[in-house]
């Protein structure tokens, strides 16, 4: 009786199974951990993916919980902030699979998860952070982050030379040292309008989605929310490289699905697909050769 209890959910699983289906496909693509982690982390979501029964076995979310804690210890203080957040909700599928109704302690735990997940990175950027409201967080990341060079240069105005000149000017010197020809930092308008859509954009969608995870709304609020939580993962991961940050917070924004919300379900599972073809292939780089910067 006691094996079974953390071998077999304690109620069915019903649409829930498509949520932990979807943790799963995203263990799969994004494995995390050293070597003596990373093979139980694959094996346990691959089994979970192919066998029913091993989806559905509180132990295996409650085991994936405890690999991804692993992954925590072993990596500290280097690991993303969304591995700490996949961690909780792996325990908390674990947990709610014991549960007569599943769906139910899946969509609270997801629901408060989301909302203070958003409060705290808008209390980071509105109260600990003087240089990310002042727009000097964007100014330099998107200057020097390789990662999001394609994009400055479709949407910033900016050209191969002139970003390269911005990277060498923003390059700190030996101390006491000084260039004889020192480059010029190059912002033109549309790399300015691209620094403030970021910075202000980002903090006033993630404070309205924390405001409305954190409270218990009905009706058009409770779609409002979705809407805004769907419509930030689709403009934040088509230029951020963490698609294993996007895909847990669909994965959560599905858990609060009802089951007869099939046109919001099918939303969360599109952008899912949409942030795993933004990771694979650099659409940004084919429009840049395709169409030329702009602005």
């Amino acid at each position: 009786m006691r094996i079974g209890k953390w071998t077999r959910p304690g109620g069915e699983v019903g649409p829930a199974e498509l949520v932990l289906r979807l943790t799963a496909i995203e263990l799969l693509l994004r494995p995390m951990g050293p070597w003596f982690i990373k093979p139980f982390v694959l094996l346990l979501a691959g089994l979970a993916l192919v066998a029913p029964q091993v989806l559905r076995a509180p132990v295996t979310w409650l085991a994936l919980a405890l690999l991804v804690a692993g992954r925590l210890i072993a990596d500290w203080p280097l690991p993303d902030n969304h591995i700490y957040l996949l961690a909780y909700w792996c325990l908390a599928a674990g947990l709610a699979l014991q549960a007569p109704d599943i769906r139910s302690p899946l969509a609270l735990t997801a629901r408060l998860l989301i909302g203070f997940a958003f409060f705290f990175a808008v209390s980071w950027k509105a109260l600990l952070s003087p240089d990310y409201l002042d727009g000097r967080f964007f100014r330099v990341t998107l200057l020097t982050d390789e990662r999001f060079a394609d994009a400055v240069l479709l949407f910033g105005g900016l050209s191969q030379k002139q970003l390269a000149e911005n990277r060498q000017y923003l390059e700190p010197l030996p101390e006491g040292a000084e260039l004889l020809h020192p480059p010029e930092l190059v912002e033109p308008a549309a790399f300015q309008a691209l620094v403030l859509l970021s910075t202000w954009g980002t903090l006033l969608i993630e404070a309205a989605i924390a405001v409305l995870f954190l409270l218990k709304v009905r009706g058009a609020l409770a779609t409002a929310r979705h809407a805004l939580l769907l419509l930030f993962c689709v403009a934040t991961y088509a230029f951020a490289p963490v698609a294993g940050f996007g895909w847990l917070l669909l994965v959560m924004g599905l858990a609060q699905c009802r089951e007869q919300e099939i046109w919001l379900r099918r939303s969360y599972v599109t952008v899912y697909f949409l942030v795993l073809i933004y990771s694979e292939v650099p659409w940004a780089a084919v429009a840049l050769r395709g169409l030329g910067p702009l602005g």
